[in-house]
């Protein structure tokens, strides 16, 4: 696509967002809704089609060279990334799940399950900053240089005699199972041939007549699924062989969105000098005007304000906005009302938040029903559709083809600035000045101005104690990954964990059975609640805190993998915290506490992180088996919470726990720790389907018509995709995978031969007659 592409691209995308701002914000507040389902219905509709308005601004974002309108892009992109959290938050409490279902609205707004796909916005990785990409190479340093010397500690599992028998019992009965299958073969085999050989001779029609049957059935059924393929083709439900690879076009498309953000960077960083050029430029050529102006309007108010109330006012202070309440439009009568309405407003507020909390409480009760939550994003939306209809809607730009930044925009913009900074100074100045003429004419009245009281002293919450202030970065964080509690994450993405959409949920659910959710929903919900605030601070620090998540669900299905994922897409830090990586490390409370605090304090300065808790429910076990009473697993439960007390939501830190024994473990501690539980279940059908395809691709096998992929996924039931991962490295070896390419690199060269091609010409039905024609019976 094209700039122009993508410009109207983001012109039509505002105008979808607008038009759900008049939907959000209505004149009149909507009354509140009694019915559940059909307030669901309002969050789930809205929900959705803020993801479509997400998923095309990342997508105009990622592309578009302009660097000012990225900025503009930018502004509203994130606000779009939080509202869809709050929704997302309140259809949890609305529904009191998770996981939620709305492949109803789907068909309405007549959208595909891919839709609904939460992208991971490019910029996460590609913008980091300065900071970011030095604390990045410093920790990849430490990698190659530092050498881990505590390992792993395991858990040794002694096989019972009991165990050891029913294996045995079960390999001896498999193998008699497989010799009594080969005697009935035999068996069955030779009675075959002793029925013909009763027979006889055949008569000739009837085996015309056989042959013909055998023949028809072979036609027919090769028709059959030559047909059964082409409609699949036809719907889209199989990809048409001759596009499985990538087309001339696809691949020129793909090199084009590379070379734009090349460009990107290049317009950036032109735009950047251009900033600081004109900056200096607006100080010399303006300044000097600027700040004249200002010192004579401020000295005309001061002389105003003594002919109207006999004495000098007070400075405005920097926190009500210093002299901007003098250049505001304003009498210096109005400016001095302006003052001492604030000042009743601080004295009078107790009062008042008190009759308001009454008032707010006899509304509520008046107002049963369902609302909406009052949003941290809506005015960050309007203000930015504001800004392109007023900067960009109409805006010709016939001359800029490049689409390289503006001149006249940067000048406004930062003339704003250059007139702040030169407010700031001269209010430092006149406040001297003021100071002398109180002094000097009004000496006679009072001596010195009194001072303004200020408010009393704020209170002050009790700051952490720094146990490792001595220290340097760099210092604590190679002990942390000689100690194994820092490690690299694996390169691995959230498109790689596969699953399939959940097509019957609603239907389900409408019916009181509750569905268990797809691999697809796990993926969408991580993404929400873990890609989306680790990556944007803004999202993080409005949209609804989550400081913990716990995955829960059987071995192989995944947490892990999602674990690693989430670090990847956003570039967080791993730390791990799990109960076997802790065990017999800083021993004692103190080296606890230091532990702990070291973790904690590392992770929040060098943000995004994510504090992995592997076996998270070894630290809340009912009962310790004793064969780990040794390594002392529970010895965090206390520690955790408390640190976990301390993170703020300026922090993008996620503590994320992981678990497959959940039942081992008191649920009353799990749910002080983690605020979210996601169950992980083992995937459905169409799961499996889509995993067992793309699984045997990765481990180098070649999918052929001779696999029934259906029947597979079908008979591998309950299998995770651990399972599946484990039989395919059993299955697909390496010489199993030579062999193949063996057998296959001779049907190629048998083909090339002779009679190869001439069965290759009779299959296509090209044969040609055989030269000389035929010749004559003698």
């Amino acid at each position: 696509m094209s700039q122009r592409s993508y410009n109207e691209l983001w012109a039509n995308t505002q105008a979808d967002l607008s038009q759900l701002l008049e939907e959000e914000m209505p004149e009149e507040p909507p009354k509140p809704e009694k019915d559940r389902v059909v307030f669901f219905q309002l969050l789930a509709t809205r929900y959705v089609r803020y993801i479509q308005i997400f998923r095309r601004l990342e997508k105009v974002y990622d592309q578009l060279v302009h660097p000012q309108k990225r900025r503009v892009i930018r502004a509203i992109l994130e606000p779009v990334m939080g509202r869809i959290l709050e929704l997302k938050n309140e259809m949890v409490e609305n529904e009191f799940s998770e996981y939620h279902y709305m492949d109803d609205i789907l068909h309405d707004l007549k959208l595909l399950p891919e839709h609904l796909d939460i992208p991971i916005p490019h910029y996460f990785m590609s913008e980091q900053s300065k900071e970011y990409q030095e604390q990045k190479s410093m920790l990849s340093e430490i990698f190659k240089t530092v050498v881990i010397e505590s390992p792993a500690v395991e858990v040794s599992q002694k096989m019972s005699r009991e165990e050891a028998i029913k294996i045995i019992q079960m390999a001896e009965r498999a193998r008699q199972g497989r010799l009594r299958a080969r005697l009935n073969e035999e068996s069955r085999d030779m009675n075959m041939m002793q029925k013909t050989k009763e027979q006889g001779s055949a008569n000739p029609d009837l085996a015309a007549i056989s042959i013909q049957k055998v023949w028809r059935g072979y036609i027919q059924r090769k028709r059959t699924k030559a047909a059964r393929e082409a409609e699949m083709i036809f719907l889209g439900m199989v990809m048409d062989p001759r596009f499985q690879m990538p087309t001339p076009a696809e691949t020129i498309a793909l090199a084009n969105e590379a070379c734009t953000r090349i460009k990107q960077a290049e317009y950036e960083e032109d735009y950047q000098k251009s900033l600081v050029a004109i900056t200096s430029q607006l100080r010399v050529s303006e300044g000097h005007y600027l700040r004249k102006t200002m010192e004579e309007q401020i000295r005309q108010w001061f002389i105003e304000c003594r002919e109207l109330t006999g004495a000098f006012p007070d400075y405005p202070d920097e926190e009500e906005g210093g002299s901007t309440l003098i250049f505001a439009e304003s009498t210096p009568e109005q400016v001095l009302e302006e003052l001492a309405a604030k000042e009743e407003e601080e004295t009078g507020k107790k009062g008042k938040d008190a009759k308001d909390g009454k008032d707010k409480r006899k509304d509520e009760e008046e107002d049963a029903g369902l609302k909406l939550q009052p949003s941290a994003f809506l005015a960050d939306l309007e203000l930015g559709c504001t800004t392109f209809v007023d900067f960009w809607q109409t805006r010709n730009e016939s001359t800029n083809f490049n689409q390289r930044h503006e001149i006249e925009l940067v000048k406004e913009e930062k003339r704003v600035e250059v007139e702040e900074e030169i407010r700031l100074k001269v209010d430092e100045q006149m406040r001297l000045v003021l100071e002398e003429w109180k002094q000097t004419i009004d000496k006679d009245k009072g001596g010195k101005a009194k001072a303004k009281k200020k408010g009393g002293k704020s209170g002050k919450k009790k700051k952490e104690k720094d146990l490792t202030a001595d220290r340097t970065l760099e210092s604590l964080c190679q002990e942390l990954v000689q100690q194994g509690l820092l490690r690299e994450a694996q390169p691995v993405k959230m498109e790689e964990y596969l699953g399939d959409f959940s097509y019957l949920g609603t239907t389900l659910r409408q019916n009181d059975i509750e569905p268990m959710p797809s691999l697809s929903d796990v993926r969408q919900v991580l993404s929400l609640y873990a890609v989306l605030p680790l990556g944007s601070q803004l999202v993080h620090e409005k949209a609804p805190l989550i400081k913990s998540l716990l995955l829960a669900g059987p071995a192989g299905v995944g947490k892990k993998m999602l674990v690693h994922a989430i670090c990847q897409e956003t570039g967080a830090f791993l730390f791990d915290l799990s109960p076997i990586n802790t065990a017999r490390k800083y021993p004692g409370k103190s080296g606890l506490a230091m532990m702990v605090h070291m973790v904690f304090k590392v992770a929040r300065l060098m943000q995004p992180s994510v504090i992995w808790v592997g076996d998270a429910e070894k630290m809340f076990y009912k009962k310790v088996p004793k064969d780990e009473k040794e390594l002392d697993p529970k010895r965090l439960k206390k520690d955790l919470p408390k640190s976990l007390k301390l993170i703020k939501a300026e922090d993008r830190v996620l503590v994320i726990g992981t678990t497959k024994a959940p039942l081992a473990a008191d649920v009353k501690g799990f749910c002080k720790l983690f605020s979210r539980v996601l169950l992980i279940p083992r995937p459905d059908y169409g799961s499996r389907f889509i995993l067992w395809k793309q699984l045997i691709e990765k481990h180098g096998g070649t999918i052929t018509k001779a696999l029934d992929l259906s029947s597979l996924a079908k008979i591998s039931d309950g299998y995770t995709p651990g399972h599946m991962v484990h039989v395919l490295q059993n299955i697909l070896t390496k010489s199993r995978i030579r062999q193949q390419a063996e057998e296959e690199a001779l049907k190629g060269w048998y083909a090339k031969t002779p009679l190869g091609k001439k069965r290759i010409k009779a299959a296509s039905g090209n044969e040609e007659p055989p030269k000389g024609g035929k010749k004559g019976k003698k």
